[in-house]
């Protein structure tokens, strides 16, 4: 299960990706301040993933920023390598920046980590959104399983973002 809501933004060290290229940062520091929107996916360019999750979001953006988000991230186990290549394939810089977390370290301090290796892909994020407010955890999402997006999509949490002001 999640991080309780309440809980302070786990302090780890990840790669931000965007548009200025990868920079190291600790993910605490990251969403310290301000309201940031996450939403965490079992892989860049699986199908579910590329088609439905990552478009929504960037659909939605700035309807996001006029309800007073400040970013959204996008978490994953994937490699600096592949999430700026997948950032660069769905346009998504300038709207969504990118976490890779190579190791699933920030996964398992958010307690968000999935064991796939059963299916050969190792430790995942298991589908989720969070709603973070200057660094502490308001509201958090975990999809059933079944590959759909129903509460960790961006219209979803849009309505979240909007009921929580």
């Amino acid at each position: 299960m999640a991080l309780d809501i309440g809980s302070k933004a786990p302090s780890q060290q990840v790669k931000l990706v965007n548009a200025e290229g990868v920079k190291d940062v600790d993910f605490a520091d990251l969403v310290a301040e301000g309201t940031t929107v996450i939403f965490a996916v079992p892989g860049a360019f699986t199908a579910t993933c590329h088609l439905n999750h990552m478009p929504g979001y960037i659909g939605l953006a700035d309807q996001f920023k006029e309800a007073g988000v400040d970013r959204i991230l996008c978490l994953s186990v994937n490699d600096h390598f592949v999430m700026q290549h997948w950032g660069e394939q769905t346009g998504a810089f300038g709207f969504v920046d990118l976490i890779s977390d190579g190791n699933a370290d920030l996964a398992k301090a958010l307690k968000l980590d999935k064991d796939f290796s059963a299916a050969g892909f190792g430790t995942r994020y298991v589908r989720a959104s969070l709603l973070v407010k200057d660094g502490v955890i308001s509201h958090v999402e975990i999809e059933a399983p079944g590959g759909e997006v129903v509460v960790t999509g961006a219209p979803h949490m849009l309505d979240v973002v909007k009921n929580s002001q």
